[in-house]
């Protein structure tokens, strides 16, 4: 992970600063568009939009990268006894460090528009593990699909693209159509979404069915993620 981060930021004056750069920089952009240019009214706008942003922000990074954590890596592989199960764990880690680095900010700019949230702030770094499983259970399915199509990083692309406007990242849920709402009900990173900001927003503790929802959805794609990475990963070697 460490060699990840070396490597890419490598030369870079800036460094890993530069993991900042880009959700602030939605963050202005979003902020700017939807107060002033396309007013939404959505109350404690710049806490609501930076939550949604860094949080949108380590899911997509971490699942666009874990197409490439097995096919990227063929030397790796290629050794004997090298642990292939670690390969997309470190794509989301390296991700999720991005996402802690720019916490401090994120809390910042919460704390300084709605308070501080008290006792609910317990229940972060839960959604924070809970956050960890459920991107490694899709990084492990997309590293092992890759493996065999090719074309499976360029969906991934796309797909992403399409989940940041079907995730309440810029707009309130409630503001969804009745005809389209089932998208939203049906959508893991949805239920993330409003746990992190009935904490860091409404000083709330998040709800309870959405936690069992996120919980239950997180277990069964890690679980079922190991099991495709698993089967396949004896063919990993001959494929690359």
């Amino acid at each position: 992970m460490s060699r990840d981060l070396k490597i890419r930021y490598k030369r870079s004056w800036l460094g890993i600063g530069w993991s900042l750069v880009k959700p602030i920089s939605q963050l202005l952009i979003f902020s700017f568009l939807f107060n002033r240019v396309i007013p939404l009214n959505i109350p404690n706008y710049t806490a609501f939009l930076f939550t949604g942003v860094l949080v949108w922000s380590w899911f997509s990074g971490a699942l666009t990268s874990a197409a490439l954590a097995v096919t990227g890596n063929a030397e790796l592989i290629r050794r004997p006894g090298f642990p292939v199960l670690a390969l997309p764990m470190l794509t989301v880690t390296s991700s999720g460090i991005h996402f802690l680095l720019a916490l401090p900010i994120l809390f910042v700019f919460t704390f300084a528009e709605t308070g501080f949230p008290g006792s609910p702030l317990l229940a972060f770094p839960l959604l924070i593990v809970l956050q960890f499983f459920l991107t490694l259970g899709l990084a492990y399915i997309i590293a092992a699909t890759h493996v065999r199509f090719r074309d499976t990083q360029h969906m991934i692309g796309i797909l992403v693209m399409l989940g940041f406007y079907v995730t309440p990242i810029f707009y309130r849920p409630d503001n969804i159509p009745e005809t389209i709402k089932l998208v939203y009900d049906a959508n893991p990173m949805a239920w993330l979404l409003g746990a992190y900001r009935d904490i860091l927003i409404d000083h709330r503790w998040p709800d309870p069915t959405s936690m069992f929802l996120l919980s239950s959805t997180s277990a069964v794609l890690l679980v079922l993620g190991l099991s495709v990475f698993n089967s396949s990963s004896a063919r990993f070697v001959e494929e690359l």
